[in-house]
Formats: structure tokens, C-alpha cells, sequence
């Protein structure tokens, strides 16, 4: 085996590696982002609870009706 052919096997999975690592913090940080972006719109949920929708009998809206 020539010594350059292993230099270069040696080499490309250097980069492969160094690529592979790039990708992986890539996807890590989107993974964060995701992360925030969800929390963000689980805390914009208004609390029902908490609220009164107007113009409505209080009985209106807190029941499914599951039978057809």
C-alpha cells in the first residue's frame, strides 16, 4: 500500500469526522430552538380557568359532547 493512498484515507476521515461534528451541533442548536419556540407557545395558552369568555352562560363550553 502506498504511503500516499493512506495519507489521504487518513485525511478524508479526519473531515468526515470534523463534519460529522459540525452536523451534530447543527442539529443541537436546532433541537434548542424547537425547544424555546414550543415553550413560547405553551405559556402564550391563556389560562381558561382564569378567563371568562363574555357573552356566554357560564355553562356553554365546558363539556364535549362524545356520544353521536
Amino acid at each position: 500500500m502506498d504511503v500516499s493512498t493512506i495519507g489521504r484515507v487518513a485525511s478524508t476521515l479526519a473531515d468526515v469526522g470534523v463534519s460529522q461534528e459540525v452536523s451534530i451541533a447543527v442539529l443541537k442548536k436546532a433541537n434548542e430552538i424547537n425547544q424555546e419556540s414550543a415553550t413560547a407557545l405553551i405559556e402564550a395558552i391563556p389560562n381558561s380557568s382564569n378567563s371568562t369568555i363574555p357573552n356566554l352562560p357560564p355553562n356553554l363550553g365546558r363539556h364535549v359532547n362524545t356520544t353521536a
